[in-house]
């Protein structure tokens, strides 16, 4: 367990656990995208893993500024978030319901990062550190988008198609 005695320490703490957050991402979004049917959403996730990555060297930078490593913590919720991913990745079923379960767990990455990103850009705020800050927030404000297409996406997906066989199987 370590010890946070200032804010500073508390920034540098959630920033440690935000790039090791990303980290994990840029692993987990190209087998996402691989066993995403749906044209658009395979389009996202594959663009999403650049952003991720592009996300990951801003984290870099920010430390840099802090004169610190982002190295060192393993974010514990990404890796309980990547693993119910990864449970979506061995369901069997209708592509368009296996896409929308996708997009479920996507969502619930894009929603953690927020909040995150939320979080260390208030307390970098805090601190007058205003180009830290604006950093932040750009990256925010990607995650936001993201999860904004994932939605828009998911309201596409012919789930209803799903919906029919399975009225058929039944009679």
């Amino acid at each position: 367990m370590s010890t946070v005695t200032s804010l500073k320490e508390l920034l540098v703490e959630q920033l440690k656990d935000l790039y090791s957050a990303e980290t994990q991402l840029v692993k987990a979004l190209p087998k996402m995208a691989k066993a995403a049917t749906d044209e658009d959403l395979k389009t996202g996730f594959t663009e999403h893993w650049e952003q991720t990555k592009t996300h990951v060297e801003r984290l870099e930078k920010v430390m840099e500024q802090l004169d610190e490593s982002p190295k060192g913590k393993k974010c514990k919720a990404m890796e309980g978030l990547i693993a119910e991913g990864k449970e979506v990745l061995q369901m069997e079923g209708d592509p368009a319901l296996i896409d929308s379960a996708l997009i479920a767990a996507a969502q619930k990455v894009e929603h953690y990062e927020m909040a995150g990103y939320g979080t260390v850009r208030t307390l970098a705020e805090r601190l007058g550190e205003d180009q830290i800050a604006d950093l932040l927030q750009t990256t925010l404000d990607e995650e936001g988008e993201t999860d904004k297409r994932l939605t828009r996406i998911a309201e596409e997906i012919d789930i209803e198609t799903a919906e029919d066989d399975d009225e058929e199987d039944e009679e």
